[in-house]
């Protein structure tokens, strides 16, 4: 389970949001369900599932960082895009 961060810290590395398909893919990564990631970043389910599906209705950029916010929390790191596409890993952890 990840903690609620209630503070401003901004996404790590690059300030562009995520797109819906890293969102998804930091998820799997968690392996954590959409109820505890919407939880952890203080949103509903159902706007979590609108902003991994990246279709016609929108989500406010606000909603998007406090999603990628809570994936980092659990360990994802985003990937900016550099040429190669954007994408997701973990984080090494430390020793």
């Amino acid at each position: 389970m990840i903690q609620k961060d209630h503070t401003k810290n901004d996404l790590k590395g690059s300030r562009r949001l995520v797109d819906f398909s890293q969102l998804r893919a930091a998820r799997a990564l968690t392996g954590l369900s959409q109820p505890e990631v919407a939880e952890a970043a203080g949103v509903s389910v159902p706007t979590l599932k609108r902003a991994e599906a990246g279709g016609p209705i929108k989500v406010a950029e606000e909603t998007i960082e406090a999603i990628a916010k809570a994936l980092e929390r659990a360990g994802v790191e985003f990937i900016p895009e550099n040429g190669g596409g954007a994408g997701v890993r973990m984080k090494k952890r430390k020793r």
